[in-house]
């Protein structure tokens, strides 16, 4: 009898580099991956599974540039770290299959078999890719499920025993064993098959971002693990159940997709010095640019500028989300907000996490509230941010990820040699089409 593997709390954080690289861009003797570098070997020693390299495709005056070009920026962590993952976003909308099919191959193969692909959808930028470069939600997910149907395929497009080792030692390429997959869809004509070898990971890990009824469809057929926004248990317990429940009628093993949680906290030694830095973050608020920032969390175009702070927003400005075209999951828990009577001050601190999980106190009750979403079966992968700081990093390592540790939640080491061993995920069914 094979034991199953005990389930355990998966750890990613952050690759740095946000307005930080304006920073290092400044001194010509250093170069805007050093933080990054730093980072990396800081989670590499904690033991963290993965660097995660969030994207956006525009310029953002307030600082937001996320981490320079993803791909390029993870395959340069894979030469200074050895067991981590590297989670790099890429978006569909403005990314050809092929093309995503071969970086991310690369990737796996620099990395030895430690790539993820974070996929989005997009929801700013397409004023650099053209006219008509944004579609709606639903063709911005339609194209998405044609692109992974691709990739997929080319990924599997080398069968096994397709390159062996030679007496010689030399590789030995059955041609036979290679096949092309002749796609034609709606939106790309793809021959086939891929030009590189067979990937470390088979694929790599595949995590989709998004949770309105579209990008839910997708990620409950296809995403081995989603991030979302949940910011309270109750809505994580509703959306796990809701794309698990999709899932399943795809046929696909129960546990599927892990749920990945961004994990916006506030530590303090002691409870009351936890509570005090959140009073004082409230207290420095900018309500002027948190007024805009409430404004986008519910779709943009809302000019909030002359309603009080402390009265509860009217509902009838609130729009459909249906016609929303961008980031259609977080316009649903604002206007949830709303309903809720929330009033724009409480607004805008709950926009200071954009939608996600926010909790404040001691390492230990801090513990205590993932654990709490962990045994609800809610929570499968955490993002943990601050290790660059050296206080952050005490209370992240030396306190949190100790106290998950010493409960049995969080694993003591990598069980594996790729990032799909470390995570316990199996390798998904061939693509039919190769098979």
């Amino acid at each position: 009898m094979i034991a199953t593997p005990r389930r355990t709390l998966k750890t990613v954080t952050g690759a740095g580099g946000t307005s930080e690289t304006y920073d290092l861009a400044v001194d010509p003797n250093r170069s805007t991956l050093d933080q990054a570098v730093r980072v990396a070997g800081l989670a590499e020693a904690a033991r963290i599974d993965a660097l995660f390299t969030a994207d956006l495709l525009s310029f953002d005056a307030q600082g937001a540039i996320g981490s320079q070009e993803p791909l390029v920026f993870v395959s340069a962590l894979s030469q200074v770290t050895s067991r981590i993952g590297l989670i790099a976003t890429v978006s569909t909308t403005f990314h050809h299959p092929y093309n995503l099919a071969r970086l991310f191959g690369t990737l796996d193969h620099v990395s030895n078999g430690r790539a993820a692909w974070n996929l989005v959808t997009s929801s700013i930028g397409e004023e650099n890719f053209g006219p008509g470069a944004l579609p709606s939600p639903e063709d911005r997910y339609a194209r998405a499920a044609e692109t992974l149907d691709v990739v997929n395929a080319l990924w599997d497009s080398w069968r096994p025993g397709a390159l062996t080792a030679g007496p010689d030692g030399r590789a030995v390429l059955d041609r036979d064993r290679v096949h092309p997959i002749d796609h034609s869809g709606r939106f790309f004509s793809v021959a086939g098959p891929l030009n590189i070898p067979p990937l470390p990971q088979g694929r790599p890990v595949q995590i989709q971002a998004g949770q309105s009824e579209a990008g839910t469809a997708l990620g409950a057929r296809y995403a081995e693990i989603v991030f979302t926004s949940l910011p309270t248990l109750d809505i994580a317990r509703e959306f796990t159940r809701n794309i698990r429940n999709q899932a399943e009628r795809h046929g696909r093993p129960g546990g599927l997709p892990l749920i990945f949680s961004s994990f916006h906290a506030t530590y303090g030694a002691t409870e009351q010095e936890a509570q005090r830095i959140v009073a004082e973050r409230r207290e420095a608020l900018d309500f002027d640019r948190g007024r805009v920032q409430v404004a986008d969390m519910l779709g943009g175009g809302l000019d909030l500028s002359e309603l009080p702070l402390d009265a509860p927003l009217p509902e009838s400005l609130l729009p459909d989300v249906a016609s929303v075209n961008r980031r259609r999951g977080r316009v649903g828990i604002f206007s949830g907000y709303v309903r809720q009577g929330y009033t724009l001050r409480e607004l805008v601190v709950a926009a200071q996490d954009t939608g996600h999980w926010a909790v404040a106190g001691t390492p230990e009750q801090l513990a205590d509230a993932v654990e709490e979403r962990f045994r609800a079966g809610v929570l499968d992968v955490i993002s943990l941010q601050g290790l660059a700081n050296p206080v952050q990093h005490d209370f992240v390592v030396n306190g949190l990820l100790h106290e998950l540790r010493k409960r049995g939640i969080v694993a003591d080491d990598y069980t594996g040699t790729t990032l799909r061993d470390n995570l316990g995920l199996d390798l998904p069914p061939r693509s039919g089409r190769t098979a």
